[in-house]
């Protein structure tokens, strides 16, 4: 893993923002747009999945910042549930289903992946040693 100085440079961050601009893109239009609870719920959870990732890596130490991601984590496989849900009430087509379940894994994937790295090494802050 290259050297980690801010919360940009990590991959788990950026596909969380992929993410979440996806679940705004088609949460945007037509029914799912009219249904608030789950667009709002859906939204909120693709935030949480950024937004801990981040605020665990601006906190000290490698507790901190797993413990953040383990909360990310759960965010993000929250988007996976509701987007099967928006799937079933129609409110989005095949293809936004998959890039969306796509997305998830990947974000997921990347976020076990830090989590199992940060147990295995010192992580002090904003670098890595």
């Amino acid at each position: 893993m290259s050297k980690i100085t801010k919360f940009e440079d990590l991959y788990a961050w950026q596909k969380a923002r992929e993410l979440s601009k996806a679940v705004y893109e088609c949460s945007d239009i037509g029914k799912f747009n009219k249904d608030f609870p789950l667009r709002e719920q859906i939204r909120k959870a693709a935030i949480s999945t950024a937004s801990n990732i981040v605020e665990g890596f601006e906190r000290d130490g490698n507790r901190e910042f797993i413990n953040f991601l383990t909360i990310a984590k759960g965010s993000v496989h929250e988007v996976r549930a509701q987007i099967y849900l928006a799937y079933d009430l129609g409110y989005i087509n095949d293809e936004d289903f998959q890039r969306i379940l796509e997305l998830t894994s990947e974000t997921g994937n990347l976020v076990g992946g830090l989590i199992r790295y940060l147990l295995k090494t010192n992580f002090t802050g904003k670098k890595y040693k």
